[in-house]
Order: structure tokens, then sequence, then C-alpha cells
């Protein structure tokens, strides 16, 4: 594969992996830094993560390293190895750009670098890209390593990727992925929060979140589509027919990595955002990129700003440097009515700075996780309580709350916060999934598709929201009414896409779609690669966040009524299936989204690049991705998916899928 020549240092220095002379250490000008992690670890374990960490070093620099990886270790729980950083620019470059046997290869190195670039990474410098500790790799040395084995491969061969960690370039073939990652992978006796800190710190394991650690996170973009979609219908629920959202309420909090797309998609929505955030760095990061239109520090002022906007009818998105607790307090003093509620804090990771108690400043905050742990959990805990006895008041004057799949609720109820139902077993607000894209998008096979133009060319990206508008206008023509709604929605968004300016970092696109869309999308894509109309091969995938690559019983899979919603078998069939179906690389991960040890989730990534071979992979691998979950969902009894399935089967002779037969629950009145 040729590749430009005026990058020959940044080529050369991707070839050779770990350098052959020891680099300088560096004064790093870190870029938001990652909280420091808890000091978990006992004497002996220290010397262990050391012995682990000098493993990737010839023996001769470890006296020299040994200490200065303690220090990390000291000073941050972790060892980060940051004077292996490399000094070249990191976002993602075009896919020629890099030195590469293999294009597949190519296409991942792009994909690692997007998700540590400055301006998509929530700490670039800790190799995290959001969520607080979704990581693609545990050090900088597993960068170095993989990247040189992605440029040294070739089409036979596979690299297997253990936490970060890259094992090695193992024979396959040209058919199998070019790479399989799994993220988190313990024992499941061993999948508690204080397990994920030792392992991590021990250099063993890593926590990926969902599109981190397999190298498809897209920016924020990734999940403005999904709460546009999500705040589109719950404000649906609640406004009457001839209403819309213009001077409505959406109150919210989270500005970090995917909750950075809450204002966004409030303006798409058409509503008033105020979206909290206590870490000021990420609520300016925020605005600086356009994705708030309004950043305020006062309470004052935000409930001034706000009145003037409702009296006004206006969109508006707030970026607001505080706590949200205070703000839900200020608003039900000032008797302002909020119309819809959520939170989208990191309550997946409440103890290491995923959430940040009411009362004390972010500074302080971060000192407590660091020294004083279980006074830190105490607070957090405390907060939760509050916050849900606010939202509690002004969900009895009439806002609609929905946990937004952060484990909100979940880490409310295991703090004794009044969340529970009368029966004590379900919680009193429901999941985003339950009430709005569970029945109405996964069942019927909608979920987030995107695709990546590996030309970092803005007017290819064009060219493939024009592709995907029309494949979508002639689906529309024939589809059945159930899904009208959907494809209505995903056109609007796609129509607007470029206006929004969406794009942060690598020039990517999402849609809901569901197996027919991302089939003939798709297959136009490859299409147009083949004649030239567009000038490079594109990068697909989806957030795991889907149909079928997931199993979160407080998530993705909340409105499984089966009994099965704490079993993993469709995430692991679909990493599986989509193996030996054509994906490009593939991963499971323990703990995407909702906290390690409560979900298992797996993903892909497909490279287009024009060939025959392509379509095939493409038509196999795509229709299995998502029919694996709708067959799930059916089975569970879920009336949509079994729409889904069955129109599926006619289109599509080859699938037989066992269907559920419905049972009257009066039958079962009195048998116990």
């Amino acid at each position: 594969m040729e590749t430009p020549k005026n990058d020959t240092l940044f080529q050369q220095q991707i070839l050779q992996g770990i350098p052959s002379i020891l680099p300088l250490t560096k004064d790093i000008a870190r870029n938001n830094p990652a909280p420091k992690r808890k000091d978990i670890l006992t004497l002996e374990e220290k010397k262990l993560a050391l012995k682990n960490a000098l493993r990737y070093f010839p023996k001769q620099w470890h006296n020299q390293l040994a200490s200065e990886f303690a220090n990390e270790l000291k000073d941050y729980g972790r060892i980060y190895m940051h004077r292996f950083k490399p000094t070249y620019p990191m976002y993602a470059r075009p896919i020629d750009a890099y030195p590469a046997k293999s294009q597949q290869a190519a296409a991942l190195m792009l994909m690692i670098q997007n998700n540590l670039d400055p301006a998509v990474a929530q700490h670039p410098d800790e190799l995290i890209t959001y969520g607080g500790n979704g990581a693609v790799f545990q050090n900088w040395a597993q960068y170095l390593v993989t990247m040189q084995y992605l440029a040294t491969m070739t089409e036979t061969q596979t690299l297997h990727m253990y936490s970060g960690h890259p094992m090695g370039l193992f024979p396959s073939s040209k058919d199998a992925p070019r790479v399989v990652v799994t993220n988190g992978m313990t024992i499941p006796n061993y999948s508690q929060p204080d397990d994920l800190e030792k392992f991590n710190a021990l250099g063993v394991s890593q926590y990926g979140q969902m599109t981190a650690g397999s190298y498809m996170y897209i920016g924020p973009q990734g999940i403005v589509h999904g709460t546009t979609i999500t705040l589109m219908n719950a404000f649906r629920k609640i406004l009457k027919a001839d209403e819309n959202p213009k001077g409505k309420i959406f109150l919210t909090s989270g500005l970090g990595g995917m909750s950075g797309a809450q204002p966004k998609a409030g303006n798409i929505t058409g509503c008033i955002t105020i979206c909290a955030e206590v870490n000021s760095n990420a609520a300016k990061k925020r605005f600086e990129q356009g994705w708030a239109d309004v950043l305020i520090d006062t309470l004052d002022e935000l409930i001034e700003t706000v009145q003037g906007a409702q009296l006004n009818n206006d969109v508006l998105s707030i970026a607001f440097i505080g706590n949200v607790v205070d703000v839900w307090e200020r608003f039900y003093k000032e008797d302002l009515f909020v119309h819809v509620g959520s939170d989208q804090t990191s309550l997946h990771n409440p103890w290491s700075g995923g959430y940040y108690p009411v009362g004390l400043t972010f500074e302080e905050s971060n000192r407590l996780i660091r020294e004083n742990p279980a006074l830190f959990k105490e607070k957090v805990q405390e907060s939760l309580r509050k916050q849900v006895d606010l939202i509690n008041k002004h969900t009895e004057k009439g806002t609609y709350f929905f946990d937004y799949g952060n484990a909100f609720l979940l880490e409310a109820s295991r703090a004794n916060a009044h969340v529970m139902a009368e029966n004590g077993i379900e919680f009193r607000y429901p999941s985003y999934v339950q009430d709005i894209l569970g029945p109405m998008c996964f069942d019927y096979g909608f979920g987030p598709f995107r695709w990546v133009c590996a030309s970092n060319n803005p007017e290819d990206l064009e060219k493939t929201d024009t592709i995907a508008l029309a494949v979508l206008e002639k689906i529309q023509i024939n589809a059945p009414s159930e899904i009208q709604l959907q494809i209505n929605d995903n056109m609007t968004w796609i129509k607007d896409a470029k206006s929004n300016k969406l794009v942060v970092g690598s020039q990517a696109r999402i849609l809901y779609a569901d197996t027919e869309g991302r089939v003939k999308i798709a297959l136009e894509f490859n299409k147009a690669i083949a004649s030239g109309v567009i000038s490079a091969p594109i990068i697909l995938g989806r957030d795991h966040h889907d149909v079928s690559g997931t199993d979160s019983p407080y998530r993705e899979t909340s409105n499984i009524k089966d009994g099965s919603k704490f079993t993993a078998d469709m995430a692991i069939h679909n990493v599986i299936g989509d193996s030996f179906r054509g994906a490009t690389w593939v991963s499971i991960h323990n703990g995407g989204g909702v906290g390690w040890g409560e979900v298992i989730n797996g993903g892909f990534g497909m490279l287009l690049d024009g060939s025959d071979d392509a379509e095939r992979n493409l038509k196999n691998m795509l229709f299995f991705d998502v029919n694996n979950g709708i067959a799930r969902r059916s089975w569970a009894r879920n009336q949509e998916a079994i729409f889904a399935i069955k129109r599926e089967m006619k289109r599509t002779p080859n699938l037989k899928v066992t269907l559920p037969n419905i049972v009257e629950d009066s039958l079962l009145e009195h048998l116990f």
C-alpha cells in the first residue's frame, strides 16, 4: 500500500515500536488529567505491578525506569509510562498515511489514533477516551507495540489484544478478523469495583467502556443521535399533539466524553437544555467546541437566563459549571418547572471520579478519592440521596424523569435513596431503554450504525450522507407503518447532520438503521468506493449500545422480561458470530456503560474497500449482527421483535428462528 512521503518520521516512529534508545523524560502539559486512583495495592502487589510494567523494556533500562514507574504508581495510582508517549500529534490521519502491509490494519491504526486524539479523548495522556476510565490501552508501551504490530502484520495474521496488551500476531487466514479484542474479562467472582482497581493498577486488566477499548469511538456525535431520539420521544410522551419542545426545560448533568452530547441533542430536539458539570475544563471544552450555546458558572445567572429563554420560547443549551444537585434544589425553590429530567454522570464509576458529590469542590473530591476513599464514598451516597429526594419533589409536580443507562438508579438504590417502586423490586423511574429505545428501536432492529471516511475528507462524508439519505427514502416507500416514525426521524437527522456540525476528530457519521437499512447503505458505500465516487475506504462499526451486542440488565436489555436479562449469551454469540462472518475486528468487554461486573458487550469494525469480498462480508455479518438480537428479543416475547423477526424470515427464507407461543396470564393465576 502506498503512503505519503511527507510524513516519513511519523512512519518511522510507528515502525520502531519500543524505541531502541531510552527517550528523555517529558514535562507533560497534562490535558484534563484523570483523577488519581485509590491506593489499593499491598506492598508486594506494588512490586508485582512494577515487574509487570518493566517487562516491556530491556533489562538495562530497568534500574532507571523502576523508580520512575514507582512514582507514577504513587502519584496516579497507575503506571501510564508518560516518558514513552509519542512526540508526534495524535489524530486520525488519512488511511494512506500509515505504514502498513494490510489496509485493514491501517484502518485500525486510524481508529486507535482517533480514540486518543485530545479533541476526542477525555483524558488523553492516560489513554482514556471517555467515561472517566474507558481506556484504549493501560500504558504507552502497549500503544507503541500495538501500532508496530499493525504496521507489520499481513492479511494472514491476527493480532490478539488482552485488555490493552498486544499478546502477539498469530497465523490465521484472509477471512479471519485482523484483530480480536477483549477488555476486563475477569472471572465472575472477581468482577467487583475494587477488583477492577486492583487488576488495573497491576497492569493486567482494563475497563474498555464500550467503544474506547474497541477503537470505535467517534466523539460525542456517537451519542448525540441516541440522545436526540430519546429526548424527542420523551417530549412526545408528555406534550400534547399541538405542542412542541420550544421553551420547555430539559435538566441533566455530565459534559464529559459521552454525556457532552446532551446540549447538542437538546438543540436538535428544540428545547432549553441545562447540563451541569463540576469539571470546569470539561464544560469549557464542550462550549469551545460549539456543543453548548452558553457557559454559566453562577446559579443566579442560570436562573435569569433560563427564565428569559422561557419567556422568549427559545431553543438554548447551557453548560453550567456546578453541581446538578444544586440546580435541582434551586429550580424547586424558584418554582421552575422541569419538563424532562435525567442524569448522565459516569455512575458506572462512582468512587473514582464518575460522580462528584454536592457540597465539595471538584478539587476537594479528587483529593478525597485518593486520600480517604471511604469518606468519599459516604459523600457520594449522601449526595445521591439528596439528588433523588429533589428529583422526587419535581416528579410530583409532573416532571418526566428517566434513567439514561449510566447506573444512576442502581447506585442510588445502593445508597438507600428513595428510588424503588412500591413493589420493592423495580425502580420508580424507567430506564430510557424500557420506555423508549427498547420497544421503539432495538426490538425492531434499529440501532447506532456508524461509519468513518478513511480519507479524512469532509467531501467524502458529505457524499455518504447523500447516499444514506437516498437509501432511506427508497426504503420508506414500502416500509410498514410500525417503523415509519423511526425511518422519518433518521432521514431528518441525516439531512441536518452537516449543518449541526457533529464531527469531532475523524470524518464520521452515525444514524439508527435496521438490518435492511444497514446492508443497503453499506452496499451503496462499497459501490461508490469501487467506482471512485468516494476516494478511499470506509470503516463501518456501531456503538455496542445496540440491538444485539450488549447484555445489560439495567440498560440495553432492561426491556427483556422473561428472566434472561442477567444472562450474556447474546453478546457472546454476537462477537463469535461476527468474527467468522467477515468482521475486520471484533471486541468483547466486561463493564461498558453501566459498570464493571454489570454488563457484557461486544462490538465490531469492518473495512469497506470496494471489493467483492467486502460486499460478501457486509451482507453476511451485518445481517447476523442485528438479527441475533431481534431473535433473542422475540423469544423474550417482545411483541415488536416478534413482528420484526417474522418480517425478516419472510424476506430471508434461509433464516429460521424459534418463535414463542404466548401463554395467557389467567391460566397461571391459581396454580401456586
